[in-house]
C-alpha cells in the first residue's frame, strides 16, 4: 500500500481497499451515498460492498454512464434523489466510478446544502491517472466540457487495481492518453517507458508514477491559477473534438482518443511557436499515431471546432489559450496561438492520417 497527501487529503493505493473500511469506521458520518453508473454498478459496487463495514448503512444512487450524461439534467436527478434519501449536511458521498462520475458526483456533493463531503473511488484507468485527483469537478453545457463545475477537495482517494480488470482495451488505452500527457509535460523517463508498456496490460506502478507527476503541480498550484494549466496539454483542440464527437458520431470518441488527437495537434504548435525539436515531434507524433486509431477530420468541421474552443476555460479575453511542449518532459503555460495556425494543426493532422 503506498499514500501521496495531496491537497489536504490521501490518495491511497490499496488494491484490498482495507483503508477505505478504516475510513468509514473512523468518520461519523450520518449516511453513506454511494453514486454509480450501470457500470460500475454491475461490475465494481461488489467489490465496494465486501469492503463496508457492517455498521455502515448506505444508499445507492444511479445514473446513466457516458460523458453526455454528464450535464446539469443529470445532476439535478442527483441532487433530487439525495433529498428523497433525506441527506443532510453531514452525509458522505462517495463516488464510485469513471471520470464522469467523479467529475458530477464531486459538483453535486460540493453545491448540495452549499457542500457535504466526499471521497472518490475511480474506477477507470482515467479517472484513476486525472479526473479523481485534485479537487476539479464539473459537468458539461452545450457540448463545452466542464465549463459548470468547483475546485472542491474530495476527504480521500481510493485505487485499485482490480478494477482495471473489469475495462475493456478501449477504455484503457483511453486512459494511458493522459499517462503519455504526465510523461510528456513533466517527465521524459516515463513518456519513454510508455513506448515500451505492451497495451492493454498496465505495469505495477505505473498509475502511481503518473499521479505523484499530476500531485506535485497540483499541489503548487491548486485553483490553476499558472503552472497547472500545463496539465491542459492537448487539450483545448482534444476537448472540441471531443464535443464535437459527442454530437455527431454513432460511436463518439471516448475522451483519451480525443486528447490523443490534441496532443498531436498542439505538438505541431509547439513545434511551430515554442521552439520543439522536429525530431521529438515526429517521436511523439508517430508513438501516438501508432497506438490510437486515426480519426477523420474535414475542413467543414472547422468553424464548429473554433467555436468550441472559443468558450475555453484557458482562454483569455479573445485570445485561445494553450499549453505547449518546449522540448520532451517540459512544457510552458499561456501560450496564445491565432485561429489559423489552429487550422493549420488540424490539417497537420490530417495529412498524417490519410
Amino acid at each position: 500500500m503506498k499514500k501521496i497527501n495531496s491537497l489536504g487529503y490521501d490518495v491511497v493505493f490499496d488494491n484490498e481497499l482495507n483503508e477505505l473500511q478504516s475510513f468509514l469506521i473512523d468518520h461519523d458520518y450520518s449516511q453513506l451515498l454511494i453514486l454509480v453508473d450501470r457500470n460500475t454498478n454491475d461490475h465494481c459496487l461488489p467489490v465496494i460492498q465486501a469492503a463496508i463495514p457492517d455498521i455502515v448503512d448506505y444508499d445507492i444512487i444511479e445514473v446513466d454512464p457516458g460523458e453526455e450524461n454528464k450535464n446539469i439534467d443529470f445532476c439535478i436527478g442527483v441532487w433530487k434523489t439525495m433529498l428523497d434519501f433525506g441527506a443532510d449536511r453531514k452525509a458522505l458521498m462517495m463516488n464510485l466510478g469513471g471520470g464522469v462520475v467523479t467529475d458530477m458526483g464531486g459538483f453535486a456533493a460540493s453545491t448540495y446544502k452549499r457542500g457535504i463531503d466526499f471521497l472518490n473511488v475511480p474506477t477507470t484507468l482515467l479517472s484513476q491517472v486525472d479526473a479523481s485527483v485534485g479537487g476539479k469537478t464539473g459537468i458539461d453545457l452545450d457540448n463545452v466540457k466542464n465549463i459548470i463545475g468547483t475546485f472542491s477537495q474530495p476527504k480521500a482517494v481510493f485505487i485499485s487495481n482490480k478494477f482495471l480488470e473489469t475495462l475493456d482495451d478501449r477504455q484503457i488505452l483511453s486512459g494511458f492518453a493522459e499517462v503519455i500527457k504526465h510523461g510528456l509535460i513533466k517527465d521524459k523517463d516515463l513518456f519513454n517507458r510508455c513506448k515500451s508498456v505492451n497495451l492493454p496490460e498496465i505495469p505495477e506502478g505505473l498509475v502511481y508514477e503518473s499521479v505523484v507527476i499530476k500531485n506535485s503541480v497540483i499541489t503548487e498550484d491548486p485553483t490553476e491559477k499558472g503552472i497547472r494549466k500545463i496539465l491542459n496539454f492537448g487539450h483545448t483542440i482534444g476537448h472540441a473534438i471531443e464535443g464535437y464527437s459527442l454530437v455527431n458520431d454513432v460511436n463518439p470518441l471516448l475522451h483519451g482518443e480525443a486528447i490523443a488527437i490534441g496532443m498531436v495537434c498542439e505538438a505541431y504548435l509547439s513545434y511551430k511557436f515554442n521552439n520543439l525539436e522536429k525530431s521529438e515531434l515526429d517521436e511523439i507524433v508517430s508513438y501516438l499515431l501508432s497506438i490510437y486509431p486515426s480519426y477523420q477530420l474535414n475542413s467543414a468541421i472547422y468553424p464548429e471546432l473554433l467555436d468550441l474552443m472559443k468558450n475555453d476555460k484557458k482562454n483569455e479575453g479573445n485570445k485561445l489559450g494553450f499549453a505547449l511542449l518546449r522540448s520532451i518532459g517540459d512544457c510552458d503555460f499561456n501560450k496564445f496561438v491565432e485561429e489559423d495556425a489552429i487550422v493549420e494543426s488540424l490539417d497537420f493532422y490530417q495529412t498524417l492520417t490519410k
